[in-house]
């Protein structure tokens, strides 16, 4: 076993959108675990929007990464060291690993995985944290019925597209909004959606709403909302009466801090709160960590619909933990296709 070990800290506070400059790739020794404790050697990490609030020193919901700290993470691996019961080198497991080559964790915040059911980098995608994500706010918040529209940004991620291929599979019509002619062919062919529009062919929220509006005649019943922005804007005038629309994330604003700024700003008070109460509209923000109790339930239904092909999923796998920085700015960005990770190993 190696002594040594990389990991990417945060070098500075990013002001706008990150650059490589606010991490640092540095080299340390490799910590002995105490008792209790696992020592993982990282396979892959998980990049998700959420890690960009964690660069910001402001109050969430979550303390942000000091100056100095390795970047927050899900990450899969393999044990290599175990002083805790219940683990041996060579089981594989999930965990908050962070940006690192490798990473001691408690026994009690790690997960077993099974290799030999499905790929292990499902853990960091569509069964974790983002697939979850799209079940529970569906299905909790959501309260999809058959006959229903359903509006999802972010079509092709792994938060969308989890919502969209269940919402289908439920009866209910299904209209992806993506970035780039070749994302929503992926909504379309891969993902099942009825319909997918490219936000980037529209200047503003007015052209968007009438692509919008079209693509889905009958008005929206759900909208599963992860970005904000103008697809909020296009999207909160065509809201059916009695409406859900379940909130976890704002991607396009997280740049600015998370509150939206010149142009991108958010649409006015008066423009959003009318249409939420003139149509009795249930509007439901949730974080997924308030969650976890759910999570068994979650991994019994879905698993073995991502095992028959029913559930399908599309990775994006950048290679070499240096290259983390990039894919990160990358995907807010929205230069991914699919779910992003990083091949550590």
């Amino acid at each position: 076993m190696t002594d040594q070990m990389q990991h990417i800290t945060l070098a500075s506070r990013p002001n706008g959108a990150p650059v490589p400059d606010n991490f640092a790739l540095e080299t340390c020794a490799v910590p002995t675990p105490k008792d209790g404790e696992v020592l993982v050697r990282v396979h892959y990490m998980s990049l998700d929007p959420y890690m960009r609030g964690r660069m910001d020193d402001a109050k969430s919901y979550a303390a942000p990464v000091p100056i100095g700290g390795t970047m927050e993470g899900g990450g899969v691996g393999k044990v290599i060291q175990s002083k805790a019961d219940g683990f041996e080198p060579g089981d594989y497991v999930f965990g908050m690993l962070g940006w690192a080559t490798h990473a001691i964790q408690p026994a009690k915040m790690l997960r077993k995985i099974d290799p030999d059911i499905v790929p292990i980098t499902t853990a960091l995608g569509v069964l974790g944290m983002p697939g979850f994500t799209g079940w529970h706010g569906l299905m909790e918040y959501g309260r999809p019925k058959a006959g229903e529209t359903l509006v999802v940004a972010a079509a092709t991620g792994p938060v969308g597209s989890m919502v969209g291929q269940l919402a289908k599979s439920l009866g209910l019509r299904t209209v992806g909004i993506a970035g780039g002619a070749d994302k929503c062919a992926l909504a379309t062919d891969t993902f099942g959606f009825d319909a997918c529009l490219d936000h980037r062919a529209h200047d503003d929220a007015r052209s968007l709403r009438a692509a919008v509006k079209q693509a889905a005649p009958d008005g929206i019943d759900i909208y599963f909302e992860n970005v904000g922005g103008k697809v909020l804007e296009a999207v909160m005038p065509l809201m059916n009466p009695f409406g859900r629309i379940p909130v976890c994330g704002m991607i396009s604003w997280y740049n600015a801090g998370g509150l939206g700024a010149g142009a991108d700003a958010p649409m006015s008070a008066p423009a959003l709160w009318r249409p939420i109460l003139v149509n009795f509209l249930n509007v439901q923000g949730f974080i997924i960590s308030n969650h976890w109790n759910q999570y068994p339930t979650f991994l019994t239904e879905v698993t073995p619909k991502v095992i028959r092909g029913d559930i399908k999923l599309v990775e994006d796998i950048a290679e070499g933990l240096e290259n983390a920085p990039e894919a990160f700015i990358g995907l807010l960005q929205g230069r991914n296709v699919g779910k992003q990770i990083v091949k550590v190993i």
